[in-house]
């Protein structure tokens, strides 16, 4: 086994708790030293960020479900100190690949031969390396170009005991007395959905069916060559968005791209099916004739129909301002606590969420809306940064999912500078919610 992947899980066990052990214990030497005096509250961003470093720099070497979990912590949840967070965003693009030897070895055990006898040519070098796998490209035999994704070993076996000791590194950093275990049961149910890539490669072929005919495109999943721990999908050209945006594209081209994204985010709302809930760069191509390419289908949600709906009655009682409804709604959805013991923190949060919830409602009041607006990017930019919230999980844990999709979709359209039009959007959710979203944005 190679000696740079730790696989055991008493190897992964005991290189969490130490890590756990050292960041819990910088964090209660700190609390001590504010309370006698000796600190104040000027040093805790350089605090956090450094403690985010221990953690990232030992996930990163775990990669699986450690690095899945970096990659959590990433998205702004009211979890974590947001230089924890700002770290963590590494984990979407920073993972160093397995060696050529072990790759070799995963392949003969899962498909029966070495890569040199089962494809007409194969890459050694990945050319993505993600949290639990990493892709090559390879040619079959018979001429189509591939990209082959191999789960890192034991991924799915050291499920459990990471995410049992992540979640005593957690409980750390987080409020005490915060109930994180419906999180974690939801992170650990995706996990588990995430490393089975036959039922990635299914998905594949569900949002082939559903999209085909628009300008969305999908690998194909070529089930031959692939296992639980090996997907084998036809290669796609395309370029990803940082690669797109250093071409200098022109408006027209950002908003066309930009387009694509808000309807097919828009057209998976409405089909009240699975949903594609991992939206960042990495997982999106701009291809050269003018499609969208959809590259990853591990993480895909089928949110429970009463949350779902909740989810986006948001929407209208936000253009509305209905703050009756708005609480109503909130409450449900566990964002705010009508019993809570500080009632005057409550109201702060109410409002707070409140506002970042009308931040979001702001593109359905107009026809078209430009993302690009340097003023609407600063204010997600403070939402997202400067939640009042003291390390304590709000909300559903489905919000995990929602969230990532949502707010994934908005930073892309914002770093596109793309405007789009909402007309058929609001068509969707009008049909869908039974309200007149012209009569809202009067």
């Amino acid at each position: 086994m190679s000696k740079d992947f730790p696989s055991s899980k008493f190897e992964r066990g005991s290189r969490i708790a130490k890590t756990g052990l050292k960041v819990g214990t910088n964090y209660a030497k700190r609390y001590l030293r504010k309370k006698s005096g000796k600190e104040n509250s000027d040093s805790d961003s350089d605090f956090h960020s450094e403690n985010a470093k221990e953690v990232f720099k030992e996930f990163t070497n775990l990669r699986g479900t450690a690095l899945k979990i970096a990659q959590g912590m990433s998205m702004d949840q009211g979890f974590l100190p947001e230089e924890f967070a700002e770290v963590m965003t590494q984990a979407q693009y920073s993972v160093p690949p397995i060696n050529k030897a072990l790759v070799r070895s995963i392949i003969k055990r899962e498909l029966g031969a070495y890569p040199e006898q089962l494809f007409e040519s194969f890459e050694s070098e990945a050319f993505a390396a993600a949290s639990i796998g990493q892709v090559h490209k390879a040619e079959l035999k018979d001429g189509r170009k591939a990209a082959i994704k191999i789960q890192y070993p034991n991924v799915r076996e050291n499920i459990d005991s990471d995410l049992g000791l992540a979640k005593i590194l957690v409980k750390r950093i987080v409020k005490k007395g915060a109930d994180i275990d419906p999180y974690f049961n939801e992170v650990k149910k995706t996990l588990l959905e995430e490393t089975d890539y036959k039922n990635e490669g299914e998905q594949i072929e569900l949002f082939r069916d559903r999209f085909g005919g628009l300008n969305i495109v999908m690998p194909e999943w070529i089930q031959e060559f692939s296992t639980d721990k090996v997907l084998c999908m036809t290669y796609m050209k395309g370029r990803h968005l940082g690669e797109f945006l250093k071409e200098d594209p022109d408006q027209k081209m950002r908003d066309h791209f930009g387009q694509l994204l808000w309807d097919f985010f828009h057209q998976q709302i409405q089909d009240m099916d699975y949903v594609h809930a991992d939206t960042h760069p990495g997982n999106f191509l701009f291809t050269y004739d003018g499609k969208l390419g959809v590259i990853d289908f591990g993480c895909v949600k089928k949110f429970p129909k009463e949350f779902f709906m909740d989810y986006l009655r948001l929407l209208p009682t936000h253009l509305e301002d209905d703050k009756d409804a708005i609480r109503e709604l909130y409450e449900k959805l566990n964002v705010i606590n009508p019993n809570s013991d500080d009632p005057d923190d409550e109201e702060r949060y109410f409002k707070f969420a409140r506002n970042y919830g009308m931040t979001f409602a702001e593109p359905y009041k107009y026809e078209s809306f430009d993302f690009g607006d340097e003023e609407y990017r600063n204010t997600i930019k403070y939402f997202t940064k400067d939640a009042p919230i003291g390390n304590e999980p709000r909300g559903s844990q489905h919000f995990l999912y929602t969230t990532r999709v949502h707010l994934g979709l908005y930073n892309l359209l914002m770093k596109m500078g793309a405007r789009v039009n909402t007309t058929r959007s609001k068509e969707i959710l009008s049909g869908m919610l039974d309200v007149d979203f012209g009569e809202l944005v009067e």
